[in-house]
């Protein structure tokens, strides 16, 4: 009995849970939107269809390329286990739709001249440089990239990538299309610019996408996130003590910012860390950055890497 009224309370607590006049302000932004399954239809069609679908689709449909190249690819064998893969996977795309209305109408309350797009699907042959892209009026997905880390059809890429082809990277990539154009660059190729300069991309997600896990924005799996959290003092004083902070090195770039196994301190934890811990830093100094100081998010996204770390009063806890 007693557990069943403790229980009860944790229900009511949550369920009672004050929403914000910016989650309420949300809630009433109209999103109106229906995923276009262009894979569906393309794969699903036969040659006489061509001519409609060009039609109605025609940026797929470059000009030069004569009708017997798309025709050919209908039929394609390979293509088409790829597109039955994506069939059998993505039956109902209802939790697609869900979190696509969430993060469409948090768009348009941070960025008023954004409106909804139009959302297609479509199979890019696992383009790994065009997974999901968002363009002004249009977002593009390309289901194939996202049948989940241990499909068959991602045996060749090394597993430190493979997270990225789970379902949960959907929003997350298409969060990083958004940001191009909207994040100041770097002027320079200091690792605390760069570090910066994708804290504030991460930090973007976390506007945009409140109820995604930290490991699905980043990338990481939960035990990656983990290290990160248990290592943080320990990067961040070899950072400082090695004096690489402001220095603009290609070579640190590859060593802490760039997709890798492992990121290069060239100490013994390098086996157990995960790539690209220069941009979990660098989102954590954005975080401590908009705790400390009344910005708003297109301030903080304008400003500059030294600003804002002098003013982060980042200290990571031993």
């Amino acid at each position: 009995m007693k557990k069943l009224f403790l229980l009860s309370l944790v229900v009511l607590f949550f369920s009672c849970k004050k929403e914000t006049p910016e989650d309420l302000a949300i809630k009433e932004i109209p999103v109106e939107f229906k995923i276009e399954r262009f894979d569906k239809m393309f794969y699903e069609s036969e040659p006489e269809d061509l001519t409609s679908i060009k039609s109605k689709y025609p940026f797929f449909f470059p000009e030069g390329n004569e009708d017997t190249v798309w025709i050919n690819k209908m039929h394609n064998p390979l293509l088409q286990d790829l597109y039955k893969e994506v069939k059998i996977k993505y039956t109902n795309t209802s939790d697609l739709e869900k979190g696509l209305e969430s993060l469409f109408a948090r768009i348009q309350y941070y960025f008023p001249s954004y409106k909804t797009p139009r959302v297609i699907t479509l199979i890019s042959e696992v383009d790994t440089d065009a997974k999901a892209i968002y363009a002004d009026s249009i977002a593009l997905v390309s289901l194939d990239c996202y049948l989940g880390a241990e499909h068959r059809f991602y045996v060749d890429f090394p597993e430190y990538q493979r997270v990225g082809f789970n379902q949960d990277q959907i929003l997350p990539d298409l969060v990083t299309s958004f940001s191009y154009g909207k994040i100041a660059p770097p002027v320079n190729k200091s690792l605390l610019a760069l570090m910066v300069y994708y804290g504030k991309e991460l930090y973007l997600k976390d506007v945009l996408l409140p109820d995604v896990t930290d490991a699905a924005k980043i990338a990481y799996t939960d035990n990656q996130i983990q290290w990160c959290k248990e290592n943080e003092f320990q990067m961040w004083s070899y950072f400082v003590e090695n004096n690489i902070l402001y220095e603009a090195n290609n070579k640190n770039e590859f060593r802490f910012i760039n997709d890798a196994p492992f990121s290069k301190f060239y100490l013994e934890i390098d086996n157990e860390s995960p790539g690209r811990v220069g941009q979990w830093i660098g989102w954590q100094i954005v975080r401590s950055y908009m705790e400390h100081n009344k910005v708003s998010l297109d301030q903080m996204l304008a400003t500059d890497a030294k600003t804002i770390f002098e003013q982060s009063r980042y200290k990571p806890r031993k």
